[in-house]
């Protein structure tokens, strides 16, 4: 598939270096665990009140994330083309039902897509990237962590372009099905059984 060098999505939400967090823009917490014992410690040793400090960090519903300690994970070359891929084949999908809504009188509202790593807080809650990729439809956006990539290499034997941009094509129709009310139909009918 020829992708390089193609206009990409303005819809893309890079939040691999937050490590997951929310669209809202939280991030993901840093230190949990030990880690959050320490933090404590050296607090308490600075003469500061620990408890003051976890307070309020469970006030801001997390701890210190990656955006506020200045750490950044570098990011591979490989990385960053799929990252690039995903935004080309989300502008694919753009263009696509733009046209099909268009044509049959309608209007099409793109969803974006959040790339993270790990775990992220969506408007369905809180996810793994053990989950794969999904969408959800409270907050309209498209979920992936690109390592999902390796993981069908590797485990599926799903290799190639075609194979990923199935993947993206996949939750972008569940958006489609948002639109057009059909997953509500469904979800109503499942209410019923």
């Amino acid at each position: 598939m020829r992708w390089q060098g193609r206009r990409e999505s303005q819809n893309v939400e890079d939040m691999r270096s937050e490590g997951g967090g929310s669209s809202g823009g939280g991030g993901r917490v840093m230190g949990g665990g030990m880690g959050l014992l320490v933090i404590a410690v050296i607090v308490w040793l600075l003469g500061g009140d620990p408890m003051a400090l976890l307070s309020q960090m469970g006030e801001q519903g997390g701890g210190i994330t990656s955006s506020e300690s200045g750490v950044s994970t570098p990011r591979s070359p490989e990385e960053e083309a799929a990252a690039r891929f995903v935004s080309v084949v989300l502008a694919d999908t753009e263009e696509v039902w733009h046209d099909v809504f268009q044509q049959n009188g309608g209007t099409y509202s793109e969803p974006k897509l959040i790339l993270f790593s790990g775990q992220v807080n969506s408007g369905c809650g809180r996810a793994s990237a053990a989950m794969g990729p999904f969408y959800c439809p409270a907050d309209q956006n498209v979920y992936i962590d690109l390592s999902f990539f390796e993981q069908m290499r590797d485990e599926l034997g799903a290799t190639g372009d075609f194979a990923q941009a199935y993947v993206i094509a996949h939750e972008v129709g569940h958006h489609v099905q948002k639109l057009m009310g059909t997953s509500d139909k469904v979800s109503q009918l499942r209410g019923r059984v």
